[in-house]
């Protein structure tokens, strides 16, 4: 299969090699689009790579039939509309390691520039004067450096800022203290708590409601009188108006901003002018090394998603950590035992699936978000009319459906094995299998019934009279249908008793034959699960 690839927006050369290495990758490069032309032009790509100046809106996502992965060269997805995205089962996938260098070189670069005058000493130094005195400068040992946001940028910062002897103290409620240990931070306990100590202060957090504003004209009034405030995250994070009073009253010493709340930043902007505010035009990743990396890291990525359905790097598939080859097996063995216990419910009657339950092995719980989200598919699949249902949408898909979602850790299914219960009014049914290292996934349980099937494309479930000759007369009716069994396996509770027949069979079984088979003497119930290619 052939998949057409639009790249805007200058991406580094050397990500695109790694698209048009790829004989079933066709690869359009093209200057960034005017916003017409691209809705003109979407419709015929399965996916799109490029930086911030392309907006994927949400008329463009609807306009794109066919897209299926938006890769984003960099770190932040302002750009994208991501909850539309998600809904219509598209894979948002961004670079966030690749530039993590830059930045924090960027941020000292900056800040000793500001604290050293270096930009006003190297004016006055090409328009002919020697004013040495006039350019008395500060350092950075001894001072206390506040960082918002103990992620990968704030963490390398932190580790820059030992090496100047400062001292380092974070908040980040959402970091672990190890992590804090680790680094030799100090954690403070709350926001305000950190900027009243903070000789210079920078954020390094993502721009949601959050962080939204979230130093203001009262934080900037907390802070030491004469400290720094740095901004290279997100603009909006740092109220600008705040910051501008504060640079006028000479509260601060200085400021370094290098996003803004809207960019490019006017030409007639009070910012430009303001006092003692070094500002730089969003050079945060713009290295030669980091654009390098993020290129290659965003390509590879859609590469994977779109050749083998590699979704582990996408930031709209909830939870999952390390490879993703690792749980290919399993999510299918969800996948497929979800959309088994959804087939036999149907057939007893419960048309509404209200609950699913979700069990798995101490060996996947790092992979709970995609197992559950290919849970969610399998109980929607041939249920919701969507051309799209996949990882990314099947969790909200299903949610929108009021099918409350659950998933919680057994060590007694084993280390791999898994479970999808689901249940609506007085029903439920569990199914379960298991996904071992390097071997075949398996059905191993329906219900009470212990089984062991691969289920390939199709899998008839039959209940029936424990006597003899069933087996035969179901296998002679599918023969003289044409549908060719792969495997079956008997399972009873007690002899005599009610049996369970899984039949995994090739292609597809019609509903002229699942009512032929209910007519065999004996049989009880037969339903029928189609699974849908991975």
């Amino acid at each position: 299969m052939t998949y057409r690839v639009l790249v805007t927006d200058d991406v580094d050369p050397e990500g695109l090699a790694l698209l048009a290495a790829e004989p079933e990758l066709l690869v359009d490069e093209v200057p960034t689009l005017p916003k017409d032309e691209l809705l003109q032009r979407i419709g015929d790509y399965d996916a799109i790579v490029g930086r911030s100046a392309t907006k994927i809106s949400a008329e463009l996502l609807h306009a794109a039939k066919k897209l299926r992965v938006v890769g984003r060269a960099g770190v932040g997805v302002d750009n994208i509309a991501l909850d539309v995205a998600t809904d219509l089962g598209v894979a948002i996938i961004n670079a966030p390691a690749g530039n993590t260098v830059a930045v924090a070189e960027l941020f000292f670069g900056t800040v000793i520039g500001l604290l050293r005058q270096l930009p006003a000493a190297a004016q006055s130094m090409t328009s002919g004067k020697w004013d040495r005195a006039q350019f008395m400068g500060r350092e950075l040992k001894g001072k206390t450096l506040g960082i918002v946001g103990l992620g990968r940028i704030g963490s390398e910062v932190a580790l820059r800022a030992h090496a100047f002897g400062m001292t380092v103290v974070a908040f980040d409620p959402y970091i672990a203290d190890e992590r804090f240990t680790a680094l030799r931070v100090r954690r403070a306990p709350s926001l305000d708590t950190l900027i009243a100590e903070s000789n210079v202060l920078t954020m390094h957090v993502p721009l949601n409601d959050e962080t939204r504003g979230m130093i203001g004209k009262r934080e900037l009034g907390r802070l030491p009188n004469r400290s720094v405030v740095v901004n290279m995250a997100r603009g909006g994070i740092v109220e600008e108006t705040a910051l501008l009073a504060a640079l006028e009253a000479d509260q601060l010493r200085g400021a370094v901003l290098d996003v803004f709340t809207a960019e490019p930043l006017a030409a007639d902007s009070p910012l430009r002018t303001a006092p003692n505010l070094l500002l730089t035009p969003h050079l945060g990743a713009n290295t030669v090394e980091a654009q390098r990396n993020v290129s290659r890291d965003v390509c590879l990525a859609v590469r994977d998603a779109l050749l083998h359905n590699d979704l582990s790097k996408s930031i709209n598939v909830a939870g999952g950590t390390g490879e993703w080859g690792d749980l290919q097996a399993a999510m299918l063995v969800a996948r497929r035992a979800a959309a088994v216990a959804r087939a036999v419910l149907a057939d007893q009657g419960m048309r509404a699936v209200r609950r699913l339950a979700l069990r798995i092995g101490p060996d996947l719980a790092h992979g709970a978000g995609p197992l559950l989200a290919a849970a969610a598919a399998g109980v929607l699949e041939g249920v919701i009319e969507s051309d799209r249902l996949n990882l990314i949408n099947a969790r909200s898909l299903a949610e929108a459906r009021g099918l409350e979602l659950s998933v919680g850790e057994s060590s007694e299914l084993g280390p791999r094995g898994i479970e999808v219960a689901l249940a609506g009014g007085m029903q439920q049914l569990a199914v379960a299998g298991a996904a071992p290292d390097g071997s075949t996934p398996r059905l191993t349980r329906i219900g009470s019934f212990h089984v062991d099937v691969n289920p390939k494309q199709t899998l008839l479930i039959l209940t029936n009279h424990d006597v003899p000759g069933v087996i035969g007369r179901v296998g002679t009716l599918l023969g003289e249908r044409r549908v060719n069994i792969a495997e079956y396996h008997q399972a009873r509770l007690a002899q005599g008793g009610d049996a369970l027949a899984a039949i995994s069979v090739d292609g597809t079984v019609s509903e002229e034959t699942r009512r032929a088979l209910l007519e065999l003497p004996d049989v009880i119930t037969a339903s029928v699960a189609h699974f849908r290619s991975e």
